[in-house]
């Protein structure tokens, strides 16, 4: 924690697991707050994602299209995935680009980081560019994803968010913190 804002901390008095489950682990602690009060904080504890801007030869950013059950809609989102445990960064970005478009990179360059859900959840998506991409087979999701691919370029997929049609965290913050790099504003 940054000293400055010390002041501001809370103190975790104890901790329980109220579920534990293939994506979730929920919590809740009981907390002291910076005026010597005490509370209740409940949230998920992740493992973490990468979230991938793959760009084509023609510029053209690759997107998935997957139907997201809590919402009960499909969603237009960059490729991303879990961190499986004892994995590093890149390899997840490898994997998932591969498994969710079938493309390979031969450039990345690791752009930042983003907390999605700062009230409730420890979650950060690592956000990665890939260049340099070819074709190595057909996408290969996991069982439980379906999903289509295509491409858009970046002004369309910028006023995609302007319009509301892309609504994800993830891709939205991607996609504007890649324009800036992809533009040479950065």
């Amino acid at each position: 924690m940054q000293e400055e804002y010390s002041h501001l901390a809370e103190q975790q008095l104890e901790s329980a697991q109220v579920f534990n489950g293939r994506l979730l682990d929920v919590r809740r602690d009981r907390v002291r707050l910076p005026d010597g009060n005490e509370c209740l904080r409940e949230y998920v504890r992740h493992q973490g994602a990468v979230v991938v801007i793959a760009e084509l030869e023609d510029e053209r950013l690759l997107f998935v299209r997957q139907y997201r059950y809590p919402l009960r809609r499909t969603f237009l989102e960059l490729p991303a995935g879990k961190i499986d445990t004892g994995e590093d960064l890149l390899s997840t970005g490898r994997r998932e680009l591969l498994e969710e478009t079938g493309y390979r990179a031969r450039s990345w360059r690791h752009l930042g980081v983003m907390h999605p859900c700062v009230g409730y959840s420890d979650e950060r998506i690592e956000i990665f560019l890939a260049r340099g991409l070819t074709r190595e087979a057909d996408p290969n999701p996991d069982s439980s994803e379906f999903l289509d691919v295509l491409s858009l370029p970046l002004c369309e997929a910028l006023a995609s968010i302007k319009s509301g049609a892309i609504t994800d965290a993830k891709t939205i913050t991607a996609l504007f913190w890649g324009e800036k790099v992809l533009r040479a504003a950065w």
